[in-house]
């Protein structure tokens, strides 16, 4: 009677490596990433000798030395006595405002407008596909310079405030928009301010707990709990007693026509404005399209399947559509963000300071140190890239369809 059983285990051979199926794949990787490194470090040493030659080495300490430049639209406080490395935080912090805001109002539009190119009124979704054609095939940079042009072109200029009879006055007699700039009231934070935003942070918590309570309820027992009115309360209510209760510790500062310019307030320039304007209409043509593809992606038996069980159309797009789109929508939705981060460097278009604008342009000007400031320059850009990716990838598994 024969037996049947597996043909005795060799011990490790050097040939293995390139004869033997489950080596042979490492080996020529390794041998891959060697030559690599090797290249990597011919091509640094041939830098390094090419500078030397020339009479040039490689060193930051220029960052430690006062900028000698003004900034327009700080975050944080700044001189033309500050060090470069504080210009360079200060171009950091613009950029990273622009984009921050840039990805949220972009999203917002770009959903409502993916929406609407589904819609079933022809009017409406033909204005969408007007929209989205005209900004996706027309350059971010004509956009950006089109907006400030119609902002200081057609904004009134602060001396038109001035007067017993004013060609311009200030909407609600709190906000002022001029060529140079918006103004807004500016909070004011007292003893107990801290307490107040506390207790506003713990009613967002509370929003979003209230609203995983009540989808865990719809999915598990089929109970529909309404989320709207309380989730109003818990924004307002909470926040606003405890204001009162602690004495009203947080005020407002209103701007002011003082001189030849409004002081006080919030100010911000008309290039912010027009940067973070332009970039988010444009980024927000591409989101759109994104959306309707992910939309369109999700059967139409699902809707109808849906709609057969008496659920209301917003309540299928909500529960049903969107949690299914989503799988599509937020690859690309990455690549859209940081499309618009690495945008935010056209900036210096409209004089806006951001990163490109200091350490790439005026300290790279001024200290010559090229090479220095283009690498600090590359390692911001791919770092925050890293991390949107990094956030959006962990929010994507987070949302993606669970098989079992």
């Amino acid at each position: 009677m024969s037996t049947y059983s597996d043909p005795p285990s060799r011990s490790f051979q050097l040939s293995m490596l390139l004869n033997d199926t489950r080596y042979r794949s490492y080996t020529f990787q390794f041998i891959a990433l060697l030559l690599l490194v090797l290249a990597m470090a011919y091509l640094g040493m041939n830098l390094v000798q090419n500078l030397a030659a020339a009479g040039l080495n490689i060193s930051y300490q220029f960052l430690g030395e006062p900028a000698g430049y003004d900034i327009n639209q700080t975050l944080i406080p700044y001189t033309s006595q500050s060090s470069h490395w504080q210009a360079s935080m200060v171009g950091v912090l613009n950029t990273l405002l622009v984009a921050l805001l840039g990805c949220i109002m972009a999203t917002i539009i770009g959903v409502i407008v993916g929406v609407l190119r589904l819609s079933n009124n022809w009017l409406v979704r033909q204005l969408m596909s007007i929209y989205v054609e005209i900004f996706r095939n027309v350059p971010v940079l004509i956009w950006i310079l089109i907006i400030m042009a119609v902002f200081v072109a057609v904004l009134p200029q602060p001396r038109d405030f001035r007067g017993d009879t004013p060609e311009a006055s200030m909407v609600l007699d709190a906000f002022a928009f001029t060529g140079r700039g918006f103004y807004a009231p500016a909070p004011v934070f007292g003893p107990g301010s801290g307490l107040v935003i506390a207790v506003f942070l713990a009613s967002i918590a509370g929003i979003f707990a209230l609203r995983n309570y009540a989808k865990k309820a719809l999915y598990d027992r089929g109970e529909l709990i309404p989320t709207f009115l309380p989730s109003l309360g818990l924004f307002f209510i909470p926040a606003i007693l405890a204001y009162f209760i602690l004495g009203r510790p947080i005020g407002l500062e209103y701007p002011e026509l003082r001189g030849f310019n409004f002081q006080g307030g919030i100010f911000m320039r008309n290039s912010l404005i027009a940067l973070w304007f332009a970039l988010s209409i444009y980024t927000a043509a591409f989101i759109a399209e994104n959306v309707r593809a992910g939309i369109l992606a999700v059967s139409k038996g699902q809707t109808e399947a849906a709609a057969s069980l008496g659920l209301r159309p917003n309540r299928i797009m909500n529960l049903v559509v969107l949690p299914q789109a989503l799988r599509v929508i937020i690859p690309p939705l990455i690549s859209q963000y940081l499309n618009l981060t690495k945008n935010s460097s056209l900036a210096i278009a409209v004089g806006y300071m951001d990163l490109t604008g200091t350490l790439g342009g005026i300290t790279l000007n001024q200290t010559g140190r090229a090479i220095e400031c283009v690498v600090l320059l590359m390692v911001f850009y791919l770092t925050i890239s890293l991390l949107i990716s990094a956030f959006m990838n962990v929010y994507n598994n987070a949302v993606k369809l669970k098989e079992r």
